[in-house]
């Protein structure tokens, strides 16, 4: 795919950094631009080009070739040796690419001592499909940077938690773990948010963490699935990270379905790789960079960075004419903010604020954590207050369970219910968000060499799931591959 890039990529630094460039020299893909000053990760261009301009947040690049989805085969800019596992992760300046972009070499540089690796590849947000679609084009590659993850933090288990209904994926890892005994797969239901981090432990491990503890409590890392293939490209392949693995979908012309671009340079601005995916459809609501429920709007001049996971394109808003609304802030959705500018857009006006029961500040700083992701003790009182205050709307920002309380007291109280991802999923044909409809736990049959998080209530699921019985893990170190995909 072939793509003629007019204007400028912009690469944008999310961490104090000192550039190691300046405006005027030429640079190449995977020519190192700038190195974090504290905590942070190095960043690289993504394509051949001259360095324009430099700001305080960006590095803007004139690109003098032809940009194209990054080949695998690129010029190997790592110097470390295969051997410092460690610093080939830091020099590539790998991050957490599920959203969080937390360094994965500090992270990693925690002893585990015989704990877990947890690989996030649950694809927590609905419509997205990237990583998916990494598993089913990178299986080898994969499972390969979970070894190199779990020998660099001194982790003897390496679980996969991935939604059960996607069964093609598992398949496909199932069948690359044959002989690999020190890696298995955890199935988790098909609900919101069982991807973040603190359910992936606890689905995995059976342990529910505080919302002050890291998964290092658990004695646990939780790397996103694209991370850890980010980190073999680090080790095996001397790669650093240039690109973003993205799903595109919403109101394009391409159609209702989602659509993956793989190794999207980082730095495209969004209209870019918008118009790159086949363009907007006519009049359009709002862009989202992420996923339906944590994404935010974003404009058509930004850039793609290492931690974008989507872009959402909505049908335009719906006019409520002035309606009152209280909104219900649930830790594992948008914030506050987010929902009054949801209100705004649709011509609501806001009378009161309610945050769920299980959402928590432990450090005063605003941002909510979670008491137990996924499980709600119900929101009655919440949506008392909220039309004791004068509403007839709520809209909310809350998970699968926590919807389906406020469904149980909201339309009782004659509050006419409405939840952030609704304008997103009527874009594309799907069912709002209102009642849970599906299981809170796995069911059905569990392939050979998988766990699930199965009713702790049934006794005969008790060796199925949670912190129960894994397959025994070799003593033997595991042999990593001499070969790569390029023949190197």
């Amino acid at each position: 795919l072939m793509f003629v890039f007019v204007g400028t990529l912009c690469i944008i630094a999310n961490h104090v950094v000192r550039y190691v460039i300046k405006k005027g020299d030429s640079v190449d893909v995977g020519t190192l631009i700038a190195k974090p000053q504290g905590l942070g990760a190095n960043i690289f261009s993504s394509v051949a080009g001259k360095v324009t301009k430099i700001t305080d947040l960006a590095i803007f690049i004139k690109p003098t070739k032809a940009i194209t989805l990054i080949p695998e085969k690129i010029t190997k800019t790592i110097k470390a040796g295969k051997d410092d596992l460690i610093a080939c992760v830091n020099e590539a300046g790998v991050v957490g690419m599920g959203g969080a972009g937390f360094p994965t070499g500090t992270k990693l540089a925690t002893d585990l001592k015989g704990g877990y690796i947890l690989v996030n590849a649950a694809e927590c947000e609905p419509l997205l499909a990237h990583n998916m679609k990494q598993i089913m084009m990178y299986p080898k590659e994969t499972i390969e940077g979970i070894h190199y993850c779990m020998k660099i933090a001194n982790a003897k288990h390496g679980i996969i938690a991935i939604k059960k209904k996607h069964e093609k994926e598992v398949e496909t890892l199932l069948k690359e773990l044959k002989g690999v005994s020190d890696i298995h797969i955890h199935l988790l239901p098909d609900i919101y948010p069982m991807g973040e981090e603190r359910a992936v432990v606890r689905e995995c491990l059976g342990t529910l963490l505080k919302v002050t503890d890291l998964p290092a409590a658990a004695n646990a890392h939780v790397c996103n699935v694209e991370s850890v293939l980010r980190v073999y490209e680090a080790v095996a392949l001397k790669r650093p990270v240039v690109s973003k693995n993205l799903t595109i979908v919403g109101k394009m012309k391409f159609g209702k379905e989602s659509k993956v671009l793989m190794n999207v340079p980082i730095g495209m601005k969004v209209k870019d790789v918008l118009d790159w995916a086949g363009g907007i459809d006519g009049k359009y609501g709002e862009i989202i960079m992420g996923g339906p429920f944590m994404g935010r709007p974003c404009k058509l001049d930004e850039p793609i960075t290492k931690t974008t996971g989507g872009l959402i394109v909505t049908e335009p808003f719906k006019d409520y004419k002035g309606a009152k609304v209280g909104l219900l802030v649930c830790a594992c959705g948008g914030n506050e903010e987010r929902l009054k500018g949801l209100a705004e857009k649709q011509n609501m006006k806001v009378v009161e604020v309610q945050y769920c029961k299980q959402a928590l500040d432990p450090k005063g700083n605003g941002m909510y954590k979670c008491e137990n992701p996924g499980n709600c003790p119900g929101q009655a009182i919440k949506c008392m207050n909220i039309k004791k205050a004068g509403a007839t709307e709520i809209l909310i920002s809350n998970c699968s369970d926590c919807t389906n309380t406020v469904m149980g007291s909201a339309p009782g109280l004659g509050l006419n219910v409405h939840h952030e991802t609704d304008h997103i999923f009527e874009t594309v044909g799907m069912e709002v968000m209102r009642k849970l409809t599906k299981s809170k736990f796995v069911e059905g049959a569990i392939p050979e060499g998988c766990t699930a998080s199965r009713n702790p209530e049934e006794k005969e699921n008790m060796n199925n799931g949670g912190n129960k019985k894994y397959p025994p893990v070799s003593t033997e170190p595991y042999q990593f591959r001499e070969d790569t995909p390029d023949g190197e």
